[in-house]
């Protein structure tokens, strides 16, 4: 049961004008997202992780960098254009207001399924690329360094949610539900018998419950037959307080 954390960029300057980015070059952590990585940083810290891997654009790269930063030591950060931001098309580089106008916008938000961006991506699209990316990543982090593997996503707004979306069994259609900002920390832990979401859009908090426990020795004369896997009915003791 590997464990990734999903963190979205911290906030650029195309967030702060209302602009619409997608892929365009050239878009950077303005300095209240430059703030808000190295926070997200710092919360990270205490949690080894097998894996940092980024979208390519250059905001995910640059609070790719700040997580590193906050870190004694850190695995190398490689990027995947499967977490890369949706390809919007004709509609990146606009004003979020002058797209509010547009047909397709209503799509967007209550049948995102239905919705392909002219020039560029469907929202279907989106979600299959990123979706198929975060759990080909988990399944071999979890092969090469075990079950209690943890390793961080820095992707985008939309693609995070789409993952959550996923992992919460939710239809595309019900994403726009979903809200994810700059910085912010979610959490899935994929299994062999569901994905469980651990935390969704957090901005503060200790995360050192993720750190894995030590091996336990296994006892040579009783076995058991606890399933990891599965849903402890009632809702469990919840993480230890204390790693």
């Amino acid at each position: 049961m590997a464990t990734v954390i999903l963190v979205r960029h911290g906030r650029t300057t195309a967030n702060a004008s209302g602009t619409l980015a997608g892929r365009l070059p050239g878009v950077r952590l303005d300095d209240v997202g430059t703030g808000q990585a190295q926070r997200t940083g710092e919360r990270l810290a205490p949690v080894p992780l097998a894996a940092i891997v980024s979208s390519p654009l250059e905001r995910c790269r640059q609070t790719a960098k700040a997580l590193v930063a906050a870190r004694e030591t850190a695995p190398r950060v490689t990027t995947d254009k499967g977490i890369s931001e949706c390809d919007y098309g004709e509609w990146q580089g606009r004003l979020l207001r002058d797209l509010a106008k547009e047909p397709l916008w209503k799509t967007v938000q209550t049948q995102p399924s239905a919705a392909a961006f002219p020039g560029g991506e469907s929202m279907q699209t989106m979600q299959a690329r990123s979706v198929a990316a975060v759990r080909r990543h988990d399944a071999a982090i979890e092969a090469e360094h075990g079950a209690g593997a943890v390793w961080v996503a820095v992707s985008h707004g939309d693609i995070i949610k789409s993952v959550l979306a996923d992992a919460l069994g939710m239809h595309l259609d019900l994403f726009q539900r979903l809200n994810v900002d700059p910085a912010s920390v979610s959490i899935i832990r994929y299994t062999g018998t569901r994905p469980y979401v651990l935390a969704t859009n957090t901005h503060a908090g200790d995360l050192s419950w993720l750190v894995p426990p030590p091996p336990k020795k296994k006892s040579r004369s009783r076995r058991s037959t606890a399933t990891t896997d599965d849903a402890p009915v009632g809702g469990g003791a919840g993480p230890s307080t204390a790693p």
